[in-house]
This record gives structure tokens, sequence and C-alpha cells, in this order.
């Protein structure tokens, strides 16, 4: 007995994908940056220092004096000098008043004309320590101001770049069934 067989045969569908990988690119650009350093601001002032030195008295040793100290002196000497020969005078004067006592114009004569003789001595001239000094001292005062450094910044965005991918479907073959009857 022969039976009746059914006979299937498939084709399977097969499907063809095409496919292009996206594609993504970045960039960072470096941050644009601007430095600068303003120089300090530097302020100075000074008081100069000063010496005094008087040398009046050094240069009136060498005999090298103002006019006006040498006017005085000589006023000065002038009027010693006059004291001294009216006290001569009034003293010549009681000696001859009293001339019983064996005094004579002789004796006033020689009085006055005998000198005694000078003593030769090295004198040294400038001393030292008859210079007057002051001295004033100077001052320096320095004033730094610091300046703050300009800084500018940018930051730059970064550079993306996309190219989506696409994933193309076709059908590369049909799927197909076929049925038969054998006997």
């Amino acid at each position: 007995m022969n039976i009746p067989q059914l006979q299937i045969q498939t084709t399977p569908a097969k499907i063809d994908l095409q496919v292009t990988k996206p594609v993504q690119e970045i960039q960072q650009p470096k941050a644009t940056l601007s430095i600068e350093q303003p120089a300090a601001i530097l302020e100075m002032s000074t008081t100069r220092p000063q010496l005094s030195l008087d040398t009046t008295e050094n240069r009136a040793d060498l005999d090298l004096k103002s006019v006006f100290r040498r006017t005085s002196e000589n006023a000065q000497y002038g009027m010693q000098k006059v004291q001294e020969g009216a006290g001569r005078r009034a003293q010549e004067g009681q000696q001859l008043m009293k001339i019983e006592n064996g005094a004579s114009i002789a004796d006033i004569v020689k009085q006055n004309t005998e000198r005694p003789m000078a003593d030769m001595q090295v004198k040294f001239v400038g001393d030292r320590t008859k210079v007057k000094m002051s001295f004033s001292e100077g001052s320096l005062d320095i004033n730094v101001t610091p300046q703050k450094p300009k800084i500018d910044s940018q930051i730059n965005k970064p550079i993306h770049n996309y190219t989506p991918g696409k994933v193309s479907v076709e059908m590369a073959q049909y799927g197909s069934i076929q049925i038969d009857w054998k006997a």
C-alpha cells in the first residue's frame, strides 16, 4: 500500500546587511593662555648725610684768621696795652714822686728799654682736637609695591565630528516553500 507522502522543501530567506561604521573624531584644542607680569613699582627717597667740620681754631693757629676776628683781637690787644701803659705811667709817676727814696730817671729808662730774650721753641700748630665736627646721618627709604600678574585664559571647546553609521538591509535570497504530494 502506498501512502501518499507530503514532501515539503524550504529555501531559507537570506538577508544581506551592509554596515557602514560610525566615525567619531574628538579634538581638544589647548586653552589660550596669556600671562603678563607688570614690573613692581619701586620708590626710593634719600636724605643725604652731612658732615660739618669747623676748622676756625686751626686756621687761627696758622694765622689765617678772618677779618672780623683779627679786628676783634687787635682791639682787645690795643685795650690791654693801653691799660698796661696807663698802669706803667702811674707807677713811673709814683717812682718820680718819691725820688727822694733813691729812684732816678735812669732806672725808669732802664726798666723800659731792657727786654728779656725771647725763648726759641718749636711749636706745632694745627691741633686736631680743636676741629669741631658734627655729623647728621642720612637715610634711605625704599618702598616696593608689587603688581599682580595679569592672567587671561580662554577655554576652547572640544571639536567633535560625528558621522553616524548606516545599515543597509537587502534581501539576498527570498525564502520559499515547495510542497509536493507523492503517491
